[in-house]
This record gives C-alpha cells, structure tokens and sequence, in this order.
C-alpha cells in the first residue's frame, strides 16, 4: 500500500516517546533539520509498544501532581471550581492505575492505543491549561506581584475563564473514562506477555571491511601477552559498529588458536542466570577429564564472551580468576562494563566508526561492483554520510536497495533523504531495528527517554553542545531532581548515562576527559528524527499539525517566505485564545538559518519555555520587542545579527539561561542580573554607563541574585561588576577579562570573596582570567587560604602567584601564554591533589618534573611552539593516563620515556608531526605494557582570539594526506597545462597554414609559472611514474 498520511498509523514507541516528552510540567521542546513524512506501521518497533502507555501514565502522573498543586490551600479556589479539579484528579487515578497494570503488554489493542493517544491529548490540554494561569511555580508564596495578580483575577468567579476551561476538561476525562469502559480497557486485557523483557538484538555478521588494523592490533595483544593469571580485553562500541565480527575475525585467526588451545565462545545475552554461562564456558572448554565440567583446563585458555553484563563479569570473575591462565575477550555497549571488566593490565579496545573511504569499500561489496561511476559516486557519498560510518547501517541499507532493477545515484539518496521511514516499514532494515529499539527501550526511565529524542531536534552534522544540551532539558523539564541533588547534577548525570551506552559519543571532547561537544550516530538519529515527527513530538513551523506539537523548529527556509501562520488553526488553540489568531502550544522553538516571517510571529508562542535563536541569521532588535511577554520562558539564546537586549527583559521572571555569545551585544542592563531565576548568563558583557553609577548599583545589592554561572564579563575602568559579584552568593563559575590596570586591587578583591566562599562548601568552583596585555601579578596580593576546583590563567605573569600553589580542593589548572621560567614551573610538582594540568606556552625548557611530583595527576597537556618539552623523572607522575604533547616540529619522542608511566593509555600528537616522529610514538607504543593509544590532534583557528589555541581529534597524521594532496594538485595543474600547450599549438598551426604556407610553426612558450608546475611535479612524482 502506498505510504500517506490518510494511512499512518503512530507506532507504539512514538507517542510514548511524546508522552515522555510532556511528563514535566512546562516545558518540552525539539525541533529538526530533516523531514521525513509521517511514519507507518512498523512490525520490528511492536517489542517497544507497552513503553508507550509507561510514558502516558508518567505524564499523566506530573499532570496529577499539578492538580494537587491547585488543590493546596495557597490557593482560594472557589468551592465549584475545587470539585472540578478534584474530579478531574480522580479520574486521572483511576485511569492510570488501570493503564499500569498492563504496561507489560507488547501488543496492544487497537482501542487501547487510541486511548492511550487520548490520554496524552488530556495531560497535554491540562497541563497547558493550568500552566497559563498558575503563577510561577518556583517561586511559590513569594511569585511576582504580576503572577499573583493575574492568577486571582482568574480564579475571581465561576464564570472565569479559567474556570471554564476546567469544567471542560473535566467533562472529557469523565468522557474518557466512559468510553475505556465501553471498549473493555478499564480491566481485563491480555496482559501474558507482561513483564517479558526485550532480547538483545542477535549479532550480525557482515562483509570484514576495514577491521585488518584493528584486529592486527588485537591478535598482537593476544600472541605478546604473557599472562600468568586471567587477562581481560574488553570491546566496547554502539550496536552494529562490528564488534562481534572484529572479535571473530580474532578467535578464527589460526595464530591465535596455536597460542590458545583451550577455546569457548559464549554470548552473554542468551544467557539470563550468570551461573548458567560459566557451566556453558566450562562445557566448552577441553580438560584433562572430558566427562567433567568441574575440572578446568590447565593449558592457556581464550574465553569470549559476546555482549557481557556487569552481573555476568561477576559471577565469570569470581569463577574463573586465579584458577586458569589466559585471556578473556568481552564485548559490550557500556563503557563502564567495559572498565569493570579490565584488571590488572587488561585492555579497553574502542571500536570506531568506518571513515569514507572504508564504508565505500564496504557499499562496493555489498553492491559486487569494483568502482562506482560519476552517478553512483555521488549515491555512495549520501549513504555514507546519513549512515555515519557504521557497519550495519551501510549493509541495511545496501541490501534495501539490491533489490532496485537500476540503481542510480538519484535512488540512493532519495532513500537517504527519507531512511527514517524506510527503516521502519522495510524487512531489510530489520536487525538494524532491532539494535535502534533495544538502545531506546532499555534506558532506565523516561525522562532519559525524553532526554535522548530531545537530541532529534538538532541537525546531525552539527554537533551539539553537552552543556547548552543538558540546561536546555532542565529548561524543558525533562530532568526529575533527586535527593539532595540540583537539577544540573541529575542532568549530567543523564549525560554521561547516554554516553555510557555509546548512544550519545563524544566530539572533540577535552583533554581533560570532560566532553564539550556531541552528537548522535547517524541512523540512530534518523530512528528518534522519524519517531518524534511521525507523532507530532517535534514540527517544522511550515507543518499544518504544527499547533499539536510540544517543539516547533525553523530551517533555513528561502529567505522572505511566507509561513502561513494563519493558514491552520487548532480548535483547541481557538477555544483558549477566543480570536481567529491560531495560538500555538509548544514549549520550544528553535530556528536555523532564516527566520522569515516567523521572527514577528513569536509571541504566538505563548507558552514557550526555551527559545534558541543562536543559529538565526536573520533576527533584527526590533523583532525581540514583545519577548517580555513570554512569561514562562527558561531559555534564551540570540545569535550574531542582535546587538542591543530588548528593554524590557527584565520582565523575563522565569528565566534561568541566557546565553549572548554567539550576538553583538555587550552591554548587559544591570536589571537582568537581578531577575530571580537567572542562573546562567554567558557573554562578553559590560554595564553601561548609567548602570555604573553607585546609586544605580545600590538598588540592585539588596536584592538575592541566584546567578551561578557569569561567564562572563570585562573589568574595564569602571569596577561596577566587580562590586556586584560581592553580592553573588550563588557564584560557582566565573570568566573575567581585564582590560584597565586601574581594577586589579578590585579584581583581587572579588577573586579573593569568590574563592574563600567555597572554603564552607563542597561546591565545584570554577575561575578564569584573561589579562590581556596587563601582567597577573596582583594576584599575589591575596593572601587568605582560597578554595577551588579548577582555574585558567590567560596572559603574563612575572612569577607564579602564592595564590595558586595554596589553593585548597584545586583539581586543574591551565596556564596560557604566562611566559613563566621553567624554575617556576617546576614549583607546580607540589600540588598533590592536581588531576588535570595545561600548559600553553612558547618554551618550556628548564621545567623539571622531579621523582614524585605530581603524585594524582591523571592527564598532562602540553602545548608549545619550541620542541623542547620538561625533564620528567623517573617516579614522577605514577598515575598518568593520558600525555597530549601538541608542536607540529617535535623530533621523535623528545625525551620522554612513556614506560615511566605504566598507567598511560593514550598519547596525542599535533597531526602535522613528521612520520618519523609518528613511527617512534607507535612503536614506543606497542613496547609499553598498556599499549596506549597514539591519537592525532590537528590544530584550528578559533573563531576569537580570547578563545586560545584550539584542536580538534582526526583520523591519522595530516602531514602525510597534505604532501599527497599537494602531488594530486601538482598532477591536475600539469594536465591542465598540457591540453593548454596542446590548443596553442593546433592553433598556432592553423593559424601560420592559413596565413602563409612558408611560415613556420610557432608554439607558445609556456609561461614560466607552467614550468615551475612541471619542474614540481616531476620531483613530486616516483621515478617509475615520471
């Protein structure tokens, strides 16, 4: 049957995926670069059905607990208007008690999906209804004298609006719950298959395309090993990324079965009970007494165990250490099984993604073709892209189009374009399905669910940022805090969840192990994209079912297009607004590109909880006039064509996040400091000059200012915000440049009540100073014990400051462009609760790292111009992990002897390193006991100068790929020249035949940047190709 919207029907896992979406109170949000068309039914997502009604239950529960909200006595409702509530909180009740009994069931009714999708729309339209008229939440007894206002004016009589709007929704819960009761679905219902949980997707074996390197590297591991216990290597990688056929390609290998006769293999997942997978190893494995499984083998064994958990390690741990020589073999999804798993000297083997020209390869098998013509090129590159370099997806989506009686270029990315849908309607894409659902369905709980399909909302080719990730879904909602835990804690901890899973995988993350930026694998993003806009979790501003949707998004649509915001009105949007103007429910939007006609649209909006215009490259000051009137907005973001805030934002009072990096605008009114919600505030900021004058500041001092992030502000002549900070008790985070000598006693002063804060704390603090052309030094006038946990040190210092050795609870420490001698550097070794130190500096020559310096230091960047890097002892830094050594001229290993540090597991080198230097590293490398891996970082403009040095992770050494670039140029330039030599002389020839037939042929010379060319490519070039 031909796909259309008259035939979709909304899988089981998508609208659970929306209810997820709206489980919190007041916000929700998404948005998307793709469009897909609607989804249809899709056999291989049924497993995940019953998630589905777990995410309407979960609504409906934060549903309820607002209704009990309205219930308290803070609030004088009138008698009438309590009962209503309190009906509607019943039959909530009743309903979801009911919907929780059958959470279990895979296969749902067709009417219990409809009512499912019923239940959602209910929260939906309760939720909003009561978020319009309840004042702020947070803020409670103390709201705003508008909030509190505006509420009692509401709730004055029966005949309210609001009051109203109640009385209806109480009529259709009733209704609800009537019709449930007609079709059967308030008891009863097959529920056989609750509590049956989701298999683990089987393996999948595919073309072994790409995994030569790794499974060397692995085989060498395994025959240079001489174990005299148990040794563990654990494979770690997302679903589908090879790891079961990397570790095969191992096990067969006939070197490795010489070394290892004792053999087993076992997968982890087809075994529930721990104690039954050692009795299978056992089994597996020769002994001396064939007809025994309790006497093990005393020749070296090679155990795997194919897709192992953490309860699984246990119980092979506790049975198998200490009582045979050999190695284990796992592989695994999770990061920390991985970690658990590795003992001793055990090894963690990451499994990366095919870069472009391995998954062709791969596409070229699959396809039984040799070479891809000009056409295909083009197809091959769109699947290589959407697919992102992982195994399976390329071979699901190979195999889809085998089935094409021509394939074309134009095919293969027109399946692209729409995989989403593709994957969910076509067998082919089966298995892929299954490892896509299972990472979705295995997560914990809901708000990590809603958590991931929040990542759909951004393009995948432009990673997201982790930080305005995890404040956007505090922003949203999404995140439940915990017992003594702040929203921020929840969220990161969510974060690292996703990670942990390899569902979420870093980009570029720091040198200090802290991820930066992130992004999801290609076809797991297209698999949340489909989902979330098949059931109306997210929509294009153009879409008509855009009113339904929690996040609208905008982009890049043609410049001065007309949205039609007019165009499609929701009934329920109209029953509230009471004008022909559609008033859109959702919580977000989020713009790419142009904004259009959208940008004088967005106050329709409002109930809107995050507003991310940083991308928006259209957005003018005039368009922000009326923000102040998004009364429930969190989150606000403006990009580069801003220059000036709107005047009244500080009517903004919910507001948590605003973030100007991206925008023009550097002065900040000192109101907006004082907004009681506001905790994070990111720019290049300065007050202006009437917000510098003392009475001005004094009406903001009495005030609490909740900021917890200031990152950050200029200390220029005036000292205003060095005054302010005095009053921000809440300060965790703090980014200041220095751009007056006539403020450093100020500076000193605000650092010195900064840092002694957190001398009763256990709070993270965090410091950065930028001194700009002025030298550090006054930061030797403090002389109080200081507490902090990280600090950055940007410009020159004469002698390092007092202030920084005697720092309290100090975990890293980055110093820039200070100029210091090397003796002075050296006095660092006495930090000893130092984890993460940086240095970026010209010369390091004379910094001497003595036995026992740096007694926890776990990673060490280095980042200089001049090749020469610190003297290390033997016995210093016993505890390194990570070494980053980053200057394109380093000769080969520079002195340092990696086998002092037995820990170390990873060695990063500038990408424009010589291959002699590479060479050394690697084999030093293979030497060491842990065989840390040798990674490339190739260095980068950043895009402001304050930002500093900047690199990002590549595949291999670019010194390498440039020289073949430069020969490939050389090449192209030198046929150019020729056909140019060639046309000249034909036409010489026709030219001197015509004229005179005496005359002689002349042929242009070539000009003397031609023969430069020719002279470079020859050199360029081999003998044999000359």
């Amino acid at each position: 049957m031909e796909f259309s919207p008259e035939h979709h029907q909304r899988p089981f896992i998508i609208p659970c995926l929306l209810l997820c979406s709206i489980l919190r109170p007041s916000s929700r949000r998404q948005s998307s670069p793709v469009f897909p068309p609607g989804g249809g039914r899709r056999s291989c997502e049924r497993p995940a059905a019953g998630m589905e009604a777990a995410l309407a239950s979960a609504l409906a529960k934060e549903v309820l607990l607002k209704l009990a909200s309205l219930l308290s006595e803070k609030h004088k409702l009138t008698k009438r208007l309590k009962d209503d509530i309190h009906s509607i909180h019943t039959e909530l009740k009743m309903i979801l008690s009911e919907m929780d009994e059958h959470l279990g069931d895979p296969r749902p009714s067709g009417p219990r999906v409809v009512s499912m999708e019923e239940m959602r729309d209910l929260a939906h339209d309760i939720e909003d209804c009561i978020d319009r008229f309840l004042p702020c939440a947070a803020c409670e007894a103390e709201a705003a004298a508008s909030f509190v206002r505006r509420f009692k004016k509401a709730l004055s009589s029966n005949g309210s609006r609001f009051a109203m709007e109640i009385r209806g929704l109480r009529d259709r819960v009733k209704v609800a719950h009537e019709r449930r009761a007609n079709y059967g679905l308030n008891g009863g219902g097959s529920s056989a298959a609750a509590g049956a949980g989701v298999a683990t997707p089987p393996a999948t074996e595919t073309h072994p395309v790409g995994i030569d390197k790794p499974k060397q590297e692995l085989v060498d591991l395994l025959l240079g090993s001489k174990p005299r216990n148990l040794s563990v290597i654990s494979i770690v990688g997302f679903g589908g990324s090879g790891k079961t056929t990397l570790t095969r390609a191992v096990y067969d290998c006939p070197a490795v079965a010489l070394e290892f006769p004792a053999r087993a293999w076992a997968k982890g997942s087809d075994h529930t009970d721990a104690p039954g997978l050692v009795n299978f190893i056992c089994s597996e494995l020769p002994t001396a007494n064939n007809h025994s499984n309790d006497v093990l083998p005393t020749t070296k064994c090679l155990i795997v165990i194919d897709d192992i958990n953490q309860q699984h390690w246990d119980h092979v741990k506790a049975s198998f250490h200490g009582k045979i020589e050999g190695i284990i073999i796992v592989t695994t999804a999770f990061h920390s099984v991985a970690n658990a798993c590795r003992s001793g000297d055990g090894y963690v083997y990451k499994m990366g993604v095919l870069d472009a020209e391995v998954s062709k390869v791969l596409l070229m098998k699959r396809f039984s073709i040799h070479e891809f013509s000009p056409d295909m090129e083009l197809g091959a590159t769109a699947i290589v892209d959407k697919c992102d370099g992982l195994p399976l997806g390329l071979v699901s989506v190979a195999q889809f189009l085998l089935g094409e009686e021509m394939l074309t270029g134009s095919r293969c990315e027109e399946v692209c374009r729409i995989l989403g849908h593709h994957m969910e309607v076509n067998a082919e894409f089966t298995k892929l399905q299954q490892v896509l659902v299972h990472n979705y369905i295995s997560l914990s709980d809901y708000p990590l669910k809603t958590s991931l399909l929040y990542t759909s909302l951004f393009p995948n080719d432009r990673p997201i940022k982790k930080n305005t990730l995890i404040r956007r879904w505090i922003a949203e909602g999404y995140v439940q805090c915990g017992y003594k835990r702040s929203d921020l804690e929840v969220a990161d901890d969510n974060f690292r969840k996703l990670v942990d899973r390899n569902i979420i995988r870093p980009i570029d993350a720091s040198n200090n192990t802290k991820v930066k930026t992130c992004k999801t694998h290609g076809v797991m993003h297209e698999f949340l994209l489909h989902k979330s806009m098949s059931d109306n979790f997210i929509a294009s501003l153009h879409d008509q079912n855009r009113s339904k949707c929690r996040h609208l998004f905008i982009q890049n649509p043609t410049s001065g297009s007309t949205l039609g915001l007019d165009q499609h009105t929701s009934p329920a949007s109209n029953s509230v607004c009471g004008s022909g103007s559609e008033k859109l429910r959702a919580r977000s939007l989020t713009i790419f590109g142009n904004a259009g006609d959208a940008s004088s649209e967005l106050c329709r909006c409002e109930l809107l909880r995050v507003l991310d215009l940083e991308a928006c490259s259209d957005l003018a000051d005039g368009h922000l006039k009326d923000i102040h009137k998004l009364w429930h907005l969190k989150y606000l973001s403006l990009g580069g064509t801003v220059r000036n805030l709107p005047k009244n934002i500080d009517k903004l009072h919910c507001l948590e996040t605003l973030d100007l990096r991206k925008s023009k605008i550097e002065i900040l009114p000192v109101e907006v400091i004082g907004l009681p919600h506001l905790a994070h505030l990111f720019g290049k900021l300065k007050l202006g000059k009437k917000d510098m004058k003392v009475d001005e500041l004094k009406k903001f001092q009495p005030k609490k200012c909740n900021l917890k992030t200031l990152a950050g502000f200029i200390a220029d002549e005036s000292p205003g915000f060095l005054q302010l900070m005095a009053h921000m008790t809440e300060l965790k985070k703090v980014k200041i440049w220095c751009e007056s000598t006539g403020t450093n006693n100020h500076i000193a002063e605000a650092v010195e009540k900064f840092a002694q804060r957190g001398m009763d704390t256990a709070d993270v603090r965090s410091l950065s100073l930028d001194f700009g052309n002025s030298l550090g030094d006054f930061l030797d006038s403090i002389e109080k014990l200081c507490y902090l946990n990280s600090l950055k040190l940007r410009g020159g210092l004469s002698l390092l400051p007092h202030f920084v050795t005697s720092l309290c609870g100090l975990k890293e420490l980055c110093l820039s462009s200070t100029n210091l001698a090397g003796k002075d550097l050296s006095n660092l070794c006495q930090m000893r609760l130092l984890l993460y130190l940086k240095l970026v500096e010209a010369d390091l020559s004379g910094f001497i790292i003595k036995d026992r310096g740096f007694p926890s230091l776990l990673r060490l960047c280095l980042i200089v111009q001049i090749p020469v890097l610190p003297t290390i002892a033997e016995g210093a830094l016993p505890r390194l992990v990570s070494l980053h050594l980053l200057c394109k001229d380093l000769v080969d290993l520079s002195g340092i002897k990696i086998e002092y540090h037995r820990d170390l597991q990873e060695v990063a080198l500038d990408s424009m390193v010589s291959t002699n230097t590479v060479e050394m590293w690697e084999t030093a490398a293979k030497k060491h006991p842990k065989r840390p891996k040798v990674t490339f970082l190739r260095r980068i403009d950043p895009s402001e100068t304050e930002s500093g040095v900047k690199y990002v992770a590549t595949e291999g050494p670019m010194r390498e790929k440039a020289s073949s670039v430069e020969l490939i140029q050389v090449q192209s330039a030198q046929n150019m020249l020729q056909n140019e030599c060639m046309i000249r002389s034909v036409q010489s020839i026709s030219v001197n035949t015509h004229n005179s037939a005496s005359k002689k042929t002349v042929v242009s010379e070539l000009p003397q940047v031609a023969r430069e060319l020719f002279s470079a490519g020859n050199s360029a070039m081999p003998p044999c190709a000359r």
